[in-house]
């Protein structure tokens, strides 16, 4: 995975919605760590927000750091995504870092959308969730059989930094151990 042909999409992550995830707290951390990642190193960053006239809209520590958030009420973000619509020929970053809730609705719908599409996509197993532990599993195994790469937030912040010594290393480095600041 490369930072210069990588995108981050954050799926969904709204405060009604994470009323009713466990892991939460884990969940918002790691996105927030992504998408101040993905703002260190220069990869594109992409949100949605599904129904929220009824679930509202993205939790405010991620909307913060996040431009415009377009509605959707199909499961899968790619409609709302501009640049997933794209041929492969001119479609530039190709690969796609799938983060958010719920894991086997819609990021799972989104991940085969764009794998049907040709993009790569790459599950961080740590920053999706879902309501049940067993509809999480289940829906990380059936992307993975589908082609995407599960791995893990750390995982996608270190291969997008892809070395150590420099500036970026440093603040990817703080922010995998959590001393960014708030």
């Amino acid at each position: 995975m490369s930072r210069t042909a990588s995108r981050l999409v954050v799926v969904d992550v709204q405060d009604k919605l994470l009323a009713h995830i466990p892991v939460s707290e884990t969940l918002v951390e790691n996105c927030r760590r992504l998408i101040r990642g993905a703002t260190i190193l220069g990869v594109p960053v992409s949100a949605t927000e599904q129904y929220p006239g009824g679930l509202g809209p993205t939790t405010a520590v991620l909307a913060e750091l996040l431009g415009e958030i377009p509605e959707k009420l199909r499961f899968s973000c790619v409609e709302s995504l501009d640049w997933a619509e794209d041929s492969p020929e001119t479609r530039q970053p190709g690969q796609v870092v799938l983060c958010g809730i719920e894991s086997h609705i819609c990021v799972m719908q989104t991940a085969l959308d764009l794998l049907s599409r040709g993009f790569r996509v790459y599950i961080p197993a740590d920053a999706v969730a879902s309501r049940h532990k067993s509809d999480w599993q289940i829906a990380l195994r059936r992307l993975s059989d589908a082609g995407a790469v599960v791995l893990t937030t750390e995982s996608v912040l270190f291969e997008w930094c892809e070395v150590a010594g420099t500036d970026e290393f440093r603040e990817i480095s703080r922010l995998v151990t959590g001393k960014d600041g708030p």
